[in-house]
């Protein structure tokens, strides 16, 4: 009998390789409409290539691939691509051109594509899992907001704002464990009920209390409105969402799960929030620790400064604990914001991350442990020590949340489907 969470064969994600190659073939199918080019390379010497359909005067930029481990973005970008260069009515018909960036992060992505066809389970992600440190992500630009010390990827996608000045630039992401949402960085009218609709045919939950935007306004589950940047509770000024509005074009952030979880959606009130709210606290924080002194052990038997792995893991398990005093009673000071009512969808929205995050930091661990030489006995421990941990995580993970897999085409059509929402509901 197949696992509840395991993939059937061929439901998988394309390769970063695949991607460029469907791109490819769909500019000689159609090369009136269609073109490819390259506006950049990556830290690693990647080709960052731009598929481009129509040729209206409005620009419609699409990123894929920005976060290594969120896989669903290129398929997404291959469905849309086809989609517009099929229907006149979003190219002629709106006076639109669609762009789109295959992959933002290849060097990344390439980390995450070791899972094998048929057996995609919470554990087979998690054991080749890489999701690069905030710096290291391209949708960043560095503290001060400058190009000077920016990624080279960073400096592509800034390129291709400059010259299309879009008027919709739509990020693609994807969530392991939870619901679909979108976070627009200004309001698009009538969002939430075109979402709500696809949602429901692909039983995907909207999610209704993402923690990201506990203090941000919602329109309707699902659908969450950015503060401007430099306003309260607002972080995202350095990045290229926000940048963007120099040209007065509205940035979609488009997130779809891996595994549904159907509390996400439930907008009840929770009968023990503070109680549930101060566990989630203590687990993040004693988790936390525990991947940190396991990366002190293991740390004299690595190469190097250990790479991207590591530096990634101990971001996670230095910001966690200072992300648990946002919600945890225990930590929450009387200078910080008021939460909102505590619904269950918000509480579960706590208690995933309060789970994700470790379980990450153990992952991309026990990837750099596989690495040493067995002969080093301690650091052998470590890694056995590691293996438990990330299958024991990824089970209580699963089980906690009644994780159920979306299949890949369901998530990418529903992926693709808030995108042209918010294109078609774009204002203007």
């Amino acid at each position: 009998m197949r696992h509840p969470g395991e993939t059937t064969a061929g439901d998988r994600y394309p390769t970063v390789d695949e991607v460029a190659a469907a791109a490819r073939a769909l500019t000689l199918r159609r090369p009136d409409l269609c073109r490819v080019r390259t506006v950049g390379t990556s830290r690693a010497g990647e080709p960052l290539l731009l598929l481009s359909v129509g040729h209206g005067r409005r620009n419609v930029l699409v990123v894929a691939g920005p976060h290594a481990n969120e896989m669903v973005g290129g398929a997404t970008a291959l469905r849309l691509a086809r989609w517009v260069a099929a229907d006149p009515a979003l190219r002629e018909g709106a006076d639109a051109s669609w762009h789109f960036l295959l992959c933002a992060d290849p060097d990344g992505a390439r980390l995450n594509e070791a899972v094998p066809d048929g057996r995609f389970t919470m554990l087979g992600h998690y054991r080749h899992f890489f999701r690069p440190r905030a710096a290291e992500q391209p949708e960043w630009l560095p503290d001060d907001g400058s190009l000077a010390g920016a990624l080279p990827e960073t400096r592509a996608l800034i390129a291709v704002i400059d010259e299309l000045r879009p008027v919709l630039q739509c990020s693609l992401h994807g969530i392991d464990v939870g619901g679909s949402f979108i976070q627009v960085t200004r309001a698009i009218p009538r969002l939430a009920e075109r979402i709500a609709k696809s949602a429901a045919e692909f039983d995907i939950p909207l999610e209704a209390g993402s923690s990201d935007a506990f203090h941000w306004p919602s329109p309707g589950p699902g659908v969450y409105v950015m503060p401007p940047p430099g306003g309260p509770r607002e972080d995202a000024s350095n990045s290229t969402w926000t940048y963007a509005h120099r040209y007065g074009g509205v940035t979609a952030i488009a997130e779809v799960p891996m595994w549904a979880c159907d509390r996400a959606g439930d907008t009840s009130p929770h009968p023990a929030a503070d109680e549930a709210l101060r566990a989630a606290g203590v687990a993040l924080r004693r988790t936390s620790d525990h991947v940190g002194g396991l990366i002190g052990e293991l740390r004299p038997y690595l190469p190097g400064d250990g790479g991207p792995l590591l530096r990634a893991a101990r971001e996670i398990v230095a910001v966690g604990p200072r992300l648990a005093a946002d919600w945890d009673p225990a930590l929450r000071t009387a200078s910080a914001p008021p939460l909102p009512a505590m619904t269950r969808a918000r509480v579960s929205s706590v208690e995933i991350y309060a789970q994700r995050l470790p379980l990450r930091a153990a992952a991309m661990l026990l990837r750099l442990a596989r690495g040493v030489e067995p002969s080093q006995a301690p650091a052998a421990a470590v890694r056995e020590c590691l293996e438990r941990l990330v299958a024991e995580w990824c089970r209580a993970y699963e089980t906690a949340h009644r994780a159920r897999w979306v299949p890949v085409r369901h998530q990418t059509e529903q992926h693709a489907r808030v995108v042209l929402a918010a294109f078609e509901l774009l204002p203007g």
